[in-house]
Formats: structure tokens, C-alpha cells, sequence
């Protein structure tokens, strides 16, 4: 089977979920497989997949930009005409042709990850480009992925009439405890762990500051540790005013080997997020042994079941009692590390791609 994938997603981060999803789909297809991915040339490492059969086209960007931006979507327009396909998968919803996804001559499958664009459109994109780029894909594709019931589910809210076209095929980790004994350094007192993103309001980063700092006015030795990008003026200044400095300690860009210590020697992991398409974090948690304390919304509890402690995010005071309790309580989270082994191992990428190739061969 011949696939195309369009690589716009490489043009818009250097690292992420979707990346991580692709590299997966596309190192762990069969041999027979003839992958073709385009990208666009980018400095920084990319975390590329590898097949034996794959072949990737990179257009690097020069100056002047108008000219480069010209040639550029005739460039790819030329490598997807030259060949035939018998499935297209896009990385995103919009194409580094240029193009519209209905223009494909081959079936198209595309995975929608969340619905965050129309959800927190006032936030994330008040023109809404990328929702109505999403809305023709969703439209034009002969098959949709979904990557949680609760993204099916908010999904077919806006567009019932592709209920036929929908299958959910749920995501893994990469990172488990076997990468987490390394020489990386960790916090010495006891600390909570927060890994991903903060910049949307959704992540109800702040939310889990205010928790914090009830739990520290009662225990001052606890620290929040947290991975990610450099704190903002607006996260310092709330930080500040919450008497957090020096309870909590920061950390950059961590590897995968970092980031699985930091799991495993935390108390807990926490995800107080209010809407995630899927939550990677707290299946890597759970896999690299350490307890879950996730939000009871959305998909979360799709992914942490039982195995994890949920709580009402907006609830300040309620996660402030867990994380108290929790601390001294080792019998607790050797009870709930035991239960998260055997859930992240409900999750798979081999279980991913073969779901995934059962969707290209019902339309190929």
C-alpha cells in the first residue's frame, strides 16, 4: 500500500503529540508499506520516523520569502501529482500544497485530535482559520480517527452527519520506567511533578498554583516541580503573590530519560487540565511508576480509569486535601503505582497502527 503523508505538522512544531503519533504510525508500518512523507526543511532536530521503505521530500525556505513561498507549493503540488497513491493521511488539517484536502484523487483518512479550536475559540484563534481548514477535512475525508470517545463525542456535536466515517483508536507512550534511572538530577524533597504545556487558560495552570500554595500554607516542605517552557511575567507575578518562589523548581527542556526520573521519584503527577483530546502525560506517568492526580473532565478518565485519583478541576480546595494526604501516605500510592502499571499497559502503539491500518484498508 502506497500512502502519502502530508508533513505540514512538521512546519508548525518541532515536537508535540501529533509528531510523536506520526512518527509512530509511520516507523511501525508493515514492510510491504510504501510510506512518502513531505516536510518542510527545518534546522532543529525533528523527531522524523524511520521505515525502511519511507521516503521524505524536505523543501528548504529561502529568501526572498515571497518567492520561496511561491515555489514551494508548487514543489510539493509536483511530488503528490507525480505519484499515485492509494491512501492520503495529512499530518493536519491544511496541506503544504496549498491545496484543499477534497482536491486528493486517492481516499483520504484524517485524525482529528481534539476540538480545542471551536471549543476555546475565543482563546486559541479568534479568526478561526484552523477551524474552518478543519471543517472541510473533516468533511472531505473519506475516514476520520478520532483519538478518544470524548473527541468522537464533541466531535459529531458539530458534525453528526460523519457518525459512519468515525473510528477512536486511542494513543501510547514512549516513556516508561526502564528509561528512569539515569544520572539525571531530581528534586531532594519531596515534589510534585507538572510536565506539558501552560500557555491556555484550559490548562488550568494557575488552578493548580492556587492548590499548591493552600497545601504549602500546611506543609512547607513539599515543592512543585515543572517541566516546560520559561515562566511568563503574568505565571512570576502569580507566583509571587502566592509565596510559591521557593517551593517550586523548574525545569527547561528535560529528554525523555529526565522526564521518566522526575515521574517516577515524584509523589504524584498532576494533570488539571479542563479539556485534552486524548492526555499522553498521564499514560507516560503511569508507566514510569508514580501516582496520577488528573481532572475528572473531558478524556482524561478515558485514559487514567481507576487507576488514578480524579478531581474536580476548578475544586482548589479538594486537590489541596489530595495532595496532603497523599504525602505521607505510601501505602496509598504503592496501591495506585501497582494499578498504573497495569493500565499503561492497556495502551499501545502496536495496538495503534494496527487499528489505524484496519481504517486504510476499509477505504483503500
Amino acid at each position: 500500500m502506497r500512502i502519502i503523508y502530508d508533513g505540514q505538522i512538521y512546519a508548525l512544531q518541532t515536537a508535540g503529540g501529533i509528531n510523536r503519533y506520526f512518527a509512530n504510525i509511520i516507523s511501525k508500518l508493515p514492510e510491504s508499506y510504501n510510506p512518502t512523507l513531505t516536510a518542510i526543511h527545518q534546522a532543529s532536530k525533528l523527531n522524523y520516523p524511520v521505515h525502511p521503505m519511507l521516503e521524505v521530500y524536505k523543501y528548504k525556505r529561502f529568501r526572498p520569502i515571497k518567492l520561496s513561498s511561491k515555489i514551494e507549493k508548487f514543489y510539493f503540488r509536483y511530488l503528490t501529482g507525480i505519484k499515485k497513491f492509494d491512501i492520503a493521511h495529512p499530518t493536519y488539517y491544511s496541506l503544504l500544497t496549498q491545496k484543499g484536502i477534497k482536491e486528493y484523487s486517492s481516499p483520504v483518512v484524517i485524525t482529528v485530535y481534539d476540538m480545542i479550536h471551536e471549543l476555546f475559540a475565543a482563546e486559541i484563534e479568534p479568526e478561526g482559520y484552523t477551524a474552518e481548514a478543519k471543517r472541510k477535512a473533516i468533511l472531505a475525508a473519506q475516514a476520520i480517527i478520532c483519538i478518544s470517545e470524548n473527541t468522537k463525542k464533541d466531535l459529531l456535536e458539530l458534525y453528526p452527519m460523519v457518525e459512519d466515517k468515525i473510528s477512536v483508536t486511542y494513543l501510547a507512550s514512549e516513556i516508561d520506567a526502564s528509561l528512569s534511572h539515569g544520572a539525571e538530577s531530581v528534586p531532594s524533597r519531596p515534589y510534585y511533578l507538572y510536565v506539558g504545556s501552560r500557555t491556555s487558560s484550559y490548562k488550568n495552570f494557575d488552578g493548580l498554583l492556587l492548590a499548591f500554595s493552600k497545601a504549602v500554607s500546611v506543609n512547607p516542605e513539599i515543592a512543585l516541580s515543572v517541566v516546560g517552557y520559561p515562566f511568563n511575567d503574568a505565571e512570576l507575578k502569580l507566583i509571587d503573590e502566592l509565596k510559591l518562589t521557593k517551593h517550586i523548581e523548574h525545569y527547561g527542556y528535560a529528554s525523555d530519560s529526565h522526564i521518566a526520573k522526575l515521574y517516577r521519584c515524584s509523589v504524584a503527577f498532576i494533570y488539571p487540565s479542563l479539556y485534552e483530546g486524548f492526555g499522553i502525560p498521564p499514560l507516560e506517568a503511569m508507566a514510569c511508576g508514580t501516582v496520577v492526580l488528573a481532572s475528572n473532565s473531558s478524556s482524561i478518565p478515558e485514559v487514567v480509569g481507576d487507576a488514578g485519583i480524579l478531581f474536580e478541576p476548578k475544586a482548589t480546595g479538594d486537590l489541596a486535601d489530595i495532595l496532603l494526604s497523599l504525602v505521607d501516605n505510601s501505602q496509598e500510592r504503592d496501591r495506585l503505582i501497582a494499578k498504573g502499571y497495569q493500565r499503561a499497559k492497556m495502551f499501545s502503539w502496536d495496538k495503534t497502527v494496527s487499528q489505524t491500518l484496519d481504517v486504510y484498508r476499509s477505504v483503500a
